[in-house]
């Protein structure tokens, strides 16, 4: 039952990237969650390359203390942390790619505090 689901995710994540597509003036901000860890990049299609990236992996989002990396609040440190290493690289927009999950819980939360911090998708 596990491998169904994951491969409808999967089936949805190709559905959708066959029309999403980050630019170097507009990035794709992929968002991958596992059920211990939330991770986001921000990835330049045309180029090829991964511009910024950051997860609950990161040193910086320890030493917030946050109780478990996999919650809401360890994907609104994510959010955060990747709009402000965005906006330093001098990124504003992005499209955001939440690669087949629902869009609730820990990707909404990561995706509303992106925005919060000023990222604009």
């Amino acid at each position: 039952m596990a491998t169904e689901r994951v491969e409808k995710r999967l089936s949805r994540h190709r559905r959708v990237r066959r029309i999403l597509r980050g630019t170097d003036e507009r990035p794709r901000l992929a968002v991958y969650r596992s059920l211990h860890h939330i991770y986001a990049q921000v990835i330049s299609d045309d180029s090829g390359r991964t511009l910024v990236a950051s997860s609950t992996l990161g040193s910086g989002l320890k030493a917030e203390g946050l109780k478990s990396t996999g919650s809401r609040e360890a994907a609104k440190a994510v959010g955060k942390t990747i709009a402000g290493k965005c906006l330093e690289q001098g990124i504003k927009q992005v499209v955001f790619d939440r690669s087949g999950f629902l869009y609730h819980g820990c990707v909404k939360a990561l995706a509303d505090a992106a925005r919060e911090a000023g990222l604009e998708f």
